[in-house]
C-alpha cells in the first residue's frame, strides 16, 4: 500500500479518531496520577509516562495484530470489537474508579503505564483490526492520536459532550470493522470461499455497524426508561 492511496489515508484517519474516542479515560489517569506534582515535574510524568504508554501500547496492538492471522481468532475478535463497540454507545452510569495522587514522579508515571496498559484492551483490538498487520500505519496512527489526546484531552472530551453522534459514528464504524474482519478470518474464508468473501464483505460490514448501533440503542432506551422507573419509584 503507498503513501500516495487514499485507503492508507482513510485507515490512518479512522485509527486516530477510534483511538481518542476510547482514550478519555487515558487522558483523566494522566491528570489525577500526576496533578500532586510540582508544575515541572507534572509536566515530565505526563511526557514520560504518556511515551512510555504509547511504545507499550504499539508492542501489545502488534502482537494482537500478529495472532489475528490464526484462524478463528479474528472471528472472536470481530465479537470483541462489537461489544466494545455497543459499550462505547452504550450510556455507561458507573463513576470513574479513583486514582492516586502520586508526589514522585516515578510512581506517578508508573500508575499513568499500568492504567493506561489496563484501560487500552479495547483500542488495541479495535486498531489492530483497522490497521491489518500493517505497522507503519499502526505505529504511525498511535504516535499522532496518543499526543492529540494529552494535549487536548478536554477540547476532545468537549467536542464529544456536545455532539455525541461522533461517539454513534464511532460505535458504527468499529462495528463496520468487526464485520469486515468477520471475513478476513482464514477459516472462514477457507469454509465459504474466497469470491464469496468478497461479495459478502460490505454487506457483513455494514450489517456489524447496523447490529451495534441497533444494540445500543436498545440499551440506551432500556436503562433510560429502567432509571425512570427507579427514580419515580
Amino acid at each position: 500500500m503507498s503513501l500516495d492511496s487514499p485507503v492508507l489515508w482513510l485507515a490512518l484517519l479512522q485509527i486516530i479518531w477510534i483511538n481518542v474516542l476510547l482514550s478519555g479515560d487515558n487522558a483523566v489517569v494522566i491528570a489525577l496520577a500526576c496533578r500532586s506534582l510540582p508544575e515541572k515535574a507534572r509536566r515530565m510524568g505526563v511526557v514520560l509516562g504518556a511515551g512510555i504508554a504509547v511504545v507499550l501500547r504499539i508492542l501489545f496492538t502488534g502482537i494482537v495484530a500478529t495472532l489475528l492471522a490464526l484462524p478463528w481468532l479474528k472471528l472472536v475478535g470481530s465479537l470483541a470489537l462489537m461489544w466494545i463497540a455497543v459499550d462505547l454507545a452504550a450510556p455507561n452510569e458507573g463513576g470513574d474508579e479513583a486514582v492516586e495522587a502520586s508526589d514522585s514522579l516515578w510512581k506517578a508515571v508508573g500508575t499513568v503505564v499500568v492504567a493506561d496498559v489496563v484501560m487500552s484492551l479495547d483500542n488495541v483490538v479495535a486498531v489492530a483490526a483497522i490497521a491489518d498487520g500493517n505497522w507503519l500505519l499502526l505505529t504511525f496512527g498511535l504516535a499522532i492520536s496518543i499526543p492529540l489526546i494529552i494535549a487536548g484531552s478536554s477540547l476532545v472530551m468537549a467536542l464529544i459532550n456536545r455532539f455525541p453522534l461522533l461517539v454513534w459514528a464511532g460505535a458504527a464504524l468499529l462495528g463496520w470493522v468487526a464485520g469486515d474482519m468477520l471475513l478476513g478470518d482464514v477459516a472462514v474464508i477457507e469454509r465459504i470461499g474466497a469470491e464469496t468473501t468478497e461479495h459478502l464483505h460490505r454487506i457483513v460490514a455494514a450489517a456489524g455497524a447496523v447490529i451495534v448501533v441497533a444494540i445500543a440503542f436498545g440499551l440506551h432506551r432500556w436503562k433510560a426508561a429502567h432509571g425512570h422507573t427507579d427514580a419515580a419509584a
